[in-house]
Order: C-alpha cells, then sequence, then structure tokens
C-alpha cells in the first residue's frame, strides 16, 4: 500500500466526517444544538457547549482535510519522467517556418480579378 494511498482513504475519512458535522448543524438553531439544551435544562453540556464543540470541530476537520490535500502532493508517485518540458526536447526534428510568396500583391489583384 502506497503512501498516496493512506492519505487518499484518510481524506475519504475526514472529509466523510466533515459532512456529518456540518449536517448536524443548523443556522437557524433548529439541529442538534438545540435539542440538547431544549427548555432550560443542561443536557450533555447545553446549548452552547454543543454549539461550540460543533463549530471547533468543523474548522479542525478542515483544517485536517486542507493539510492532507497539501501533504498527499508530495506522495504522489511522479514516475521516473523528467521534470523538463518537452517543448524543450532536443531530439524533436525542427520545423521550418512556410515561406511567404514573393509577388502577393500580383496574387492579390489576379484573385482580386476573378472574384468580379
Amino acid at each position: 500500500m502506497s503512501t498516496f494511498t493512506i492519505f487518499l482513504a484518510l481524506i475519504v475519512v475526514v472529509a466523510f466526517l466533515l459532512i456529518v458535522v456540518i449536517m448536524v448543524q443548523n443556522p437557524k438553531g433548529g439541529g442538534l444544538s438545540s435539542s440538547f439544551g431544549g427548555g432550560g435544562t443542561q443536557q450533555l453540556g447545553g446549548v452552547k457547549k454543543t454549539t461550540d464543540f460543533l463549530d471547533k470541530s468543523t474548522w479542525y476537520l478542515a483544517t485536517f482535510l486542507l493539510v492532507l490535500i497539501l501533504a498527499s502532493n508530495i506522495a504522489i508517485n511522479r514516475g521516473d519522467s523528467s521534470l523538463e518540458s518537452k517543448a524543450l526536447d532536443a531530439d524533436a526534428p525542427s520545423t521550418q517556418p512556410l515561406a511567404t510568396p514573393a509577388n502577393t500583391a500580383t496574387d492579390a489583384a489576379t484573385i482580386k480579378d476573378s472574384v468580379n
């Protein structure tokens, strides 16, 4: 199992957890955080602490996802290919520019006469 495969699996797991944490939240106060503190009772830490936990976990998971994505770039197997541009390949045959016609004024006049 390559390092990139491990990074890819971690990215998928963290992305799934981030989706779950975001979907649990409700911006209008009707999500999981409101069901824990209804009626003024303090259940499971109350509304404020649940909202803080969901908010902090969202930021931590998003930061961790970004770090994993950047770190996976290092682990990508680039093979043994050279990093030089293929446009600068010395083995490629050189091409000559197209020759311009010497008598362009005469050719334009001929084309104009043939159109009329």
